[in-house]
């Protein structure tokens, strides 16, 4: 084999992976399952980002509103989009796949979020939004998504108050609010890289005068015990 392909070689094979890994975990409608086909899922968690307990205390709730209101809510989770689709797109994809005619679609409500950016969109029947107003659609986008994951990519909390919150507006229920976004105070603890250059310069100093007095010390008394 020639130096040219031994070099090439690698960097073929390594893109390669990658590539094909980007490609495998893209996600466009059809594969996701649709909740219509077979056992009822609430949460469809293709991004494996909900814990099981959490994945189960959303399906339970989204389930009981169902049965309550007759309205149905999901929340979809993905890796990440097909090259060149966008959030809002996918979600009205699969809203007018999932549910054909307006008659099916009035009684929906669909969450999804992307992982890869963090990107959300909801949308909601003509039947529930009545309730769910756009202006609540937004908060909980905007807010009981996307606060949880600015503040450190909580995603079991960001989708169990989620599912919570949009049960109980769909319900009628009390909205339960948007949870509060902390400022983080980093004044006093943000070491500026001229106090951390100046830090350092000391400690070898004191690094290098220690040595300067040891070593002499340590030769005197070897030189000392010796005679």
């Amino acid at each position: 084999m020639s130096r040219f392909l031994r070099i090439i070689l690698p960097i073929v094979i390594v893109f390669g992976l990658v590539f094909s890994n980007n490609i495998a975990w893209a996600v466009g409608l059809y594969d996701l399952p649709n909740p219509k086909t077979g056992s009822q899922k609430w949460l469809i968690d293709q991004a494996e980002v909900v814990s099981i307990s959490s994945e189960a205390q959303v399906n339970r709730q989204l389930e009981k509103a169902s049965q309550i209101s007759g309205d149905e809510i999901h929340i979809v989770t993905v890796k990440r989009l097909d090259y060149g689709q966008t959030i809002g797109g996918l979600a009205d994809e699969i809203f007018s796949t999932w549910y054909p005619s307006e008659q099916e679609r009035a009684n929906q409500v669909l969450l999804i979020l992307d992982t890869l950016s963090n990107n959300v969109a909801m949308r909601v029947g003509e039947k529930v939004s009545d309730r769910l107003t756009p202006e609540l659609a937004n908060s909980i986008t905007d807010k009981t998504v996307a606060i949880p994951l600015r503040q450190g990519s909580k995603y079991n909390e960001a989708v169990v108050d989620a599912g919570y919150r949009t049960s109980q507006i769909v319900l009628g229920q009390e909205d339960p609010g948007a949870p509060e976004e902390r400022e983080i105070n980093t004044e006093g603890t943000f070491t500026t890289a001229e106090k951390t250059d100046d830090r350092n310069a000391t400690l070898w100093v004191i690094v290098l005068l220690v040595v300067a007095t040891a070593i002499p010390m340590a030769t005197y008394f070897w030189y000392v015990g010796r005679n």
